[in-house]
């Protein structure tokens, strides 16, 4: 009998499992029941943190470099390079999860951090950027990003505005002179599953302020920040062609990362994809799933937001269009059977199924997982 092929394509367990450790215990798993099936392991993200980690583990070079965290202290980061493509995941460096402390700082937490990043990669001649921007820990519109690529942003005395959100409601104008020349002549991609404007009931900060601490108060003050960091740019000419169009703060995508899909698409000319979308191109899913019996992807929580282009809705329609049978684990599964049909899914384990104290399950995941592996193999594989 011919081998079984699988395809390991897990997201992150957030707060337990990283996706290389979720894809090392259901193949440890499956290799107890079904020795002989061909494994291919290969970890995805969509554009939160773990995305330089995915690219890395489907082969992909890790640059480091040294850089700035979201509240401005050193820091090193990486980012994932082939050919002339770089992957910069903003988590990475200034993300929610690189807080010192963990201390929410909504009013000065920065980007300027992933603008080290870029520079980094541009003067080492990468001339396509795909951002992958979730998971941010501020708000400031991405201009700090693009300071750290050149812009000068000016106050009312005619100093440099300092970095972080606040600091935007007193800007006064800006200068394109400085920006890196490089970007002119590179591709920019922003990989994101949010689709909210900058400003609004749905915008950057009345949607995601209060997931980085802000108050009522500090909202409404962000909230017109931003606003005059938008008409400061609207107003002041594209700095490169590919991004002369306006009203680019009502554009689908300007309120990703707190603003930062807005700078990206508005000064770079970013040109904004699903990141499951990007990500799963990038690293030839579609020609790795080729053959493949079943395709095992998952997450923390399988829940309507994974239906809204979370990385398993992703995996399981590409594994779908290869004709692979596609099943979900994941610490609990809140779909209908008729939802996880509708969504290409045969199944769904969840470890809450063998371990209902969710504290436990978080603390025990590895080795939960690992049984999981060798019961789907057992119902699949054998």
């Amino acid at each position: 009998m011919t081998p079984r092929r699988v395809v390991l394509a897990p997201d992150k367990f957030k707060g337990s499992l990283t996706a290389p450790e979720v894809v090392a215990a259901l193949a440890a798993g499956i290799g107890r029941v079904a020795p002989d099936a061909e494994v291919l392991e290969l970890p995805v993200a969509d554009g939160g943190d773990g995305t330089v980690d995915a690219f890395v583990a489907a082969g992909w070079e890790r640059v480091s470099a040294d850089a700035v965290g979201p509240t401005g202290l050193p820091s090193t980061a990486s980012y994932a390079v082939r050919g002339e493509i770089a992957v910069v995941e903003l988590a990475e460096v200034v993300g929610l999860v690189k807080l010192p402390g963990g201390q929410l700082d909504p009013m000065h937490a920065g980007t300027y951090g992933l603008g080290v990043l870029i520079r980094h990669a541009l003067d080492r001649g990468l001339r396509e950027i795909v951002l992958a921007v979730g998971g941010s820990a501020s708000s400031d519109g991405g201009a700090g990003m693009l300071q750290a690529l050149g812009l000068r942003i000016v106050d009312a005395r005619g100093d440099e505005s300092a970095r972080g959100a606040a600091a935007l409601a007193g800007a006064r104008r800006i200068d394109y002179s400085e920006l890196h020349p490089a970007i002119a002549e590179t591709t920019f991609v922003l990989a994101s599953d949010v689709d909210n404007p900058l400003l609004g009931a749905h915008g950057a900060v009345a949607v995601f302020g209060p997931q980085k601490g802000a108050d009522r108060q500090q909202c409404v003050e962000l909230e017109a920040a931003l606003t005059n960091w938008a008409e400061l740019i609207e107003s002041s000419g594209a700095a490169r062609p590919a991004a002369r169009a306006t009203d680019w703060a009502e554009h689908p995508g300007a309120g990703a990362a707190g603003g930062t899909g807005f700078g990206a698409m508005a000064v770079l000319g970013a040109r904004p994809r699903p990141g499951i979308e990007a990500i799963l191109e990038l690293i030839d899913f579609a020609g790795r799933v080729r053959g493949a019996d079943l395709v095992v992807t998952g997450e923390g929580a399988l829940d309507e937001q994974t239906l809204r282009g979370k990385a398993p809705a992703g995996v399981a329609a590409a594994a779908r269009e290869a004709g692979a049978t596609v099943v979900a684990v994941a610490g609990r599964c809140d779909l209908t059977p008729e939802q996880l049909r509708a969504a290409g899914f045969d199944r769904c384990y969840a470890l809450a199924e063998l371990e209902p104290d969710p504290a436990r399950s978080v603390a025990d995941a590895a080795a939960l997982l690992e049984e999981l592996g060798a019961r789907l193999a057992t119902d699949y594989l054998s």
